[in-house]
């Protein structure tokens, strides 16, 4: 027994919390040591052989931080997890890079930290080399760039980009629209080892898909008409830096093939070119949809959805974690105060508790969105429940349909605009018809049994354009013969 005994270091200015924490380990069969200052945690962590440590962030002397710097520089390789009350996401993701095992909040729960005792007693048994990432914290950040809220989904996030912000690994975003998926990106680019390098973002659904393979990969003068001089791609102007492809999900099939090859090979070339250029860039990706779905349907390749899928990011909606909506209401009404000159200085126990409650299908952005408008329309310097003006919630009973087919797009498409997906500002038109047509062909190819004669005939247009559009959309008429049997 003796010899599976661990000694604990537990540092805290404030007794009642070194008492909690030690007799919440000791009853777990560890020896505990403990401390009252950073200073004195270091001494222990050089003097003593210490298995593991619970660190205070905020202690006279050495901060939290100070001492797990200090200790890796000077090769103790004990796991240290950091306690604090301020759980914010600057401090969890600091941790986190600094080579903290974990990170936990109070008020804490017992088990939890019992734990996470246990597991880290059990990688220090494995490995000593907890020192992968890199030691110093980047201190430039692009103004602005700060991921808000403190509930546990968000935690997980800080620390999952603490763990991978300074490795090269690919990270695929998911999450509706408006969750902020952008700013994830961005805040995993400005606390990399990148972060003095560009940062280029492509959104996929919002260039037409024509000219989506020139804006990646650049093109040469004359590779086209009205290509009079060379241009550089997306990939060329991140090097060195952070390339996010957003909405992913609406790549077209033949550019995803060009795209993966391009992620295994590292090069690219430009179009009507020869020059082999090295890709540089770390890549990252973020979507609305489902790709696992999108890869069972056909529309997204299953090996480039597995190449980008390396370290996957899951962005909660809003209405998951409705613990940090006062935290958000809180800093939107700073920030659009600071940038707009507003004369709000206060909202009301009542609006607050109706934004709280509000399902927001929109999100992180219409909240922010609802935020600016209520504030600018106000009638006095506090912001009381009448002046919120939430969009997405019906007045009065929503209209009944007649049930005619153009109706029914009719809602549907109001209905995505107030949850503020347009499918690609600039390009709705072209958007709208891809997501008209490929239903109707892939329901159409299902009367016919996958006859695509039968079907250009139904349909009204030539067999050829017909197999045209079910390449070009990514249809596979398979599906319809199994379906047509199914049914």
């Amino acid at each position: 027994m003796d010899s599976d005994r661990r000694t604990i270091l537990v540092a805290d200015d404030e007794a009642s919390i070194r008492w909690v924490l030690a007799k919440a380990l000791e009853e777990s069969g560890h020896t505990v040591v403990q401390a009252e200052s950073g200073v004195e945690a270091l001494n222990c962590l050089r003097t003593q052989r210490i298995d593991a440590a619970f660190i205070d962030l905020r202690m006279p002397g050495h901060t939290g931080i100070e001492v797990l710097t200090e200790a890796r520089a000077a090769s103790i390789q004990a796991p240290i997890i950091i306690v604090t009350a301020q759980n914010t996401m600057d401090n969890a993701i600091a941790a986190m890079k600094q080579g903290a095992f974990d990170y936990v909040t109070k008020p804490f729960n017992i088990d939890e930290v019992r734990a996470i005792a246990t597991r880290a007693l059990e990688m220090a048994r494995m490995s000593t080399d907890l020192t992968r990432l890199q030691r110093e914290t980047r201190k430039r950040y692009e103004p602005g760039v700060a991921l808000i809220g403190s509930s546990n989904a968000m935690q997980d996030i800080y620390k999952t980009i603490g763990r991978v912000a300074d490795t090269d690994a690919t990270v695929l975003i998911q999450g509706e629209s408006g969750t902020g998926k952008d700013l994830i990106a961005k805040v995993l680019h400005y606390h990399s080892a990148r972060w003095s390098n560009p940062f280029v973002a492509l959104n996929c659904s919002a260039i037409p898909r024509e000219l989506l393979e020139s804006e990646l990969f650049g093109y040469e003068r004359g590779a086209f008409t009205g290509a009079s001089e060379q241009r550089a791609g997306k990939f060329e102007q991140a090097d060195g830096g952070t390339l996010l492809l957003d909405e992913i999900g609406d790549m077209p099939l033949e550019l995803q093939t060009k795209l993966l090859r391009v992620l295994q090979e590292r090069e690219v070339t430009r179009l009507g070119g020869s020059q082999v250029i090295p890709v540089t860039c770390r890549v990252l990706a973020a979507t609305n949809q489902p790709l696992d779905r999108a890869v069972q349907q056909g529309r997204f390749r299953e090996d480039l959805y597995f190449r980008l899928n390396v370290v996957p990011i899951r962005v909660p909606p809003l209405r998951d974690r409705r613990s940090d909506i006062e935290e958000l209401i809180d800093f939107f009404l700073e920030k659009i105060h600071a940038e707009m000159g507003t004369r709000i200085s206060a909202i009301s126990a009542e609006a607050r508790a109706k934004l709280i409650a509000h399902d927001w299908p929109g999100n992180v952005r219409e909240l922010e969105n609802a935020l600016i408008r209520s504030t600018v329309l106000a009638a006095g310097p506090t912001l009381v429940s009448q002046d919120l003006l939430l969009t997405s919630e019906p007045a009065t009973a929503p209209p009944q349909s007649d049930g005619s087919l153009e109706d029914l797009i009719r809602q549907k498409l109001a209905e995505l605009f107030r949850r503020g997906g347009a499918m690609g500002e600039g390009n709705l038109y072209a958007n709208l018809l891809e997501h008209l047509e490929r239903p109707l062909i892939e329901l159409t190819l299902e009367k016919t049994g996958g006859n695509q004669l039968q079907a250009a005939a139904m349909l009204g247009i030539n067999r050829n354009t017909l197999r045209k559009k079910i390449s070009a959309l990514g249809v596979d008429p398979r599906r319809a013969v199994s379906s047509r049997n199914g049914s």
